[in-house]
């Protein structure tokens, strides 16, 4: 491996500063883009959906646990599946000590798959995430929110807000993230959702990876996470 050396501590400070800069401009352009996003219109749900939770049976309206706002992570576990999504559990391994911290701030944060209300608890408890998660199982929830599809009559799908072929995805269960929030009558709208590459600036550990010199290490592999296994799952 070859890298640039800087000379002295002082070219490295000039490099350095310059950098600065465009990270400074970059941070205002990420402010823009979260007011912009906050000012997005919200869509009332109309929709009862349900789910499969450990108290019983819930609403959407119930995820809430009392706060105004709700993250939900659609997190891909398929009912047949006996472990969950390597990508997901990335994900939610950076979750797992947020709640606490999101309630702070009147939002909550939940889980969901399609898979046994069984399936899911025991996977929790394998990976230790205190976490709430609950099961959409059949119900149209995952469907309408883009991120399970039905592919028995056509091979293209949309996702992430744009028609894709089927091949393109590689797979009929998909991840991303929905934010809802419930208005002061206590009606639950969607406010944003997020999908694909939209998902990146959520997972800490890339976002450590990125300060580093040798970066997230993905080139060359079949598919960016190739690498990637269950955090318990790492050999040695």
């Amino acid at each position: 491996m070859t890298h640039e050396i800087a000379p002295d501590a002082g070219a490295w400070r000039a490099r350095r500063v310059e950098l600065l800069a465009a990270e400074k401009a970059a941070t205002a352009e990420r402010d823009r883009l979260a007011a912009a996003r906050r000012a997005l219109p919200w869509r009332r749900i109309d929709v009862d959906y349900r789910f499969e939770a450990e108290t019983g049976e819930k609403g959407l309206a119930d995820l809430f646990g009392g706060l105004r706002q709700l993250i939900v992570q659609h997190f891909m576990f398929r009912p047949e599946w006996e472990a969950g999504c390597r990508s997901c559990s990335f994900w939610a391994d950076g979750f797992a000590r947020m709640a606490p911290h999101l309630a702070a701030r009147d939002t909550a944060i939940v889980l969901v798959s399609r898979a046994p209300l069984a399936k899911l608890v025991a996977f929790r408890a394998r990976m230790g995430w205190p976490l709430d998660w609950v099961s959409s199982g059949d119900g149209p929830f995952n469907r309408d929110f883009g991120v399970s599809f039905d592919l028995a009559w056509s091979d293209r799908m949309d996702y992430n807000y744009r028609e894709v072929p089927f091949g393109e995805t590689g797979s009929a269960e998909l991840p991303g993230i929905s934010v809802f929030i419930r208005g002061e009558d206590g009606v639950v709208f969607h406010a944003y959702s997020a999908y694909g590459r939209g998902l990146d600036a959520l997972n800490p550990a890339y976002q450590l990876l990125d300060l580093t010199p040798l970066g997230r290490q993905e080139a060359g592999l079949p598919f960016p996470m190739a690498w990637l296994r269950h955090r318990d799952a790492y050999a040695g």
